[in-house]
């Protein structure tokens, strides 16, 4: 997790590359061929309560930090970099709620100076577990975490449907030409692909649940690389949707195949997301989840 923290973990990335150190991004949905997500109540924002200034007499700072999805009744699914290199006593919550920045304004409208209340009117605080392989290395990232909350209280909150996840080598059973084939679609709660302006390029946008249809590109052991083009019919990922699903259709269920890890620094060409059908994956998962 980088030092610098603003309210989209706006972190520049280095240029996308299947051989890539362990990226530090949080990506997002662009604004092309982007659509709400009301209908993906198991998708979910990673909201972080911490200590931003070293001074305790000071109120914590409380966020939005990343996207996730609900794969049990219990268990958020996000990514490493999104619960890693926190300060000491940190608290991690989940929401369900479709605008999460809006849910955020009026709970810190609504009790000025007291972020542990704002967590709670905006989400269910849970544990995290981190990959202990985290960051790993360019062949496998380790780039994997959950996020475990009360069942009960996540209940009492929120209705959804968990996500399917893969069976062990479902992308490769495809093969390419299946892979072409498939439609793939990307969904969370980050900022809009960049925009020109006086002082540089600006994020605009964020903290709203969105989609977009993603384009196949390639796959290898632990990664695949998802189109983003404009021009394809593609929209695609951008800063703050890190840790977030990447779903393919396969026989005509919506499988949870991916979380979003890292992408093109303007957010305009590719989406680089961690399998979830690969070993190392389902190794870290199989403690919390039943697996198919």
């Amino acid at each position: 997790m980088p030092q610098r923290r603003l309210s989209r973990l706006l972190v520049p990335v280095a240029a996308l590359a299947l051989t890539a150190a362990a990226a530090t991004s949080a990506s997002a949905i662009n604004s092309y061929n982007a659509t709400p997500a009301p209908e993906r109540t198991e998708v979910g924002a990673l909201v972080a309560q911490w200590d931003n200034d070293a001074d305790p007499t000071t109120p914590d700072r409380i966020d939005w930090v990343c996207s996730g999805t609900m794969v049990d009744r219990d268990t958020f699914l996000t990514a490493a970099h999104c619960t890693s290199d926190w300060p000491d006593g940190v608290r991690f919550y989940v929401s369900l709620h479709q605008d999460v920045q809006s849910a955020l304004d009026a709970a810190a409208a609504a009790h000025p100076g007291d972020p542990a209340a704002v967590g709670v009117a905006v989400g269910v605080e849970g544990v995290a577990h981190t990959d202990p392989a985290y960051p790993g290395n360019g062949a496998d990232s380790h780039d994997i975490a959950v996020v475990q909350v009360p069942s009960a209280a996540m209940a009492a909150r929120w209705s959804f449907t968990p996500a399917t996840l893969p069976t062990a080598g479902q992308l490769d059973q495809l093969g390419p030409q299946g892979l072409d084939a498939t439609a793939f679609t990307v969904a969370g709660y980050g900022t809009q692909e960049a925009r020109r302006g006086p002082g540089g390029h600006t994020h605009p946008g964020g903290g709203v649940r969105l989609k977009a249809p993603v384009g196949f590109n390639a796959l290898n052991n632990t990664w695949i690389r998802l189109s983003m083009h404009a021009q394809q019919g593609n929209g695609g990922a951008c800063y703050g949707d890190s840790g977030g699903p990447n779903y393919a259709t396969i026989g005509g269920a919506l499988v949870l195949v991916a979380t979003t890890i890292t992408g093109d620094v303007p957010c305009y060409a590719t989406n680089v997301v961690y399998r979830l059908d690969a070993p190392t994956a389902r190794a870290f998962l199989a403690p919390y989840v039943s697996l198919p």
